[in-house]
């Protein structure tokens, strides 16, 4: 166990909930569906974003609709990501300095 798995739902008040366990259990298999749906919505809205944006013909009131739901997936997604990026196990080597980003070599080369 890697501590508490932030859940992918909000609690009371929008605060996060938190499961503690070794992540076999009931409560993990329902977050891992729950998050598993989230991502497949939040996929098929991209592909609604794409055709209505590419339409042109799009209401305001339908544009604002599309980005309140947008923002929702986004918040979803981003909750998920922050979970399974707390449970990743801490990397062995952290430091950037040696990396080579390609088309970034201006602010990775040392100063002289």
């Amino acid at each position: 166990m890697n501590g508490p798995r932030l859940l992918p739902w909000a609690g009371a008040e929008n605060k996060p909930c938190y499961l503690v366990g070794d992540g076999t259990g009931y409560l993990s298999r329902v977050a891992d569906t729950i998050e598993r749906v989230q991502l497949g919505m939040a996929d098929d809205l991209l592909d609604h974003a794409a055709d209505m944006l590419a339409d042109r013909k799009a209401t305001p009131a339908q544009l604002h609709f599309l980005a309140s739901r947008m923002a929702e997936a986004l918040r979803d997604v981003h909750r998920i990501a922050e979970s399974r990026g707390a449970r990743l196990p801490s990397p062995a080597y952290d430091g950037f300095d040696d990396i080579d980003v390609p088309g970034h070599e201006e602010s990775l080369a040392p100063e002289a």
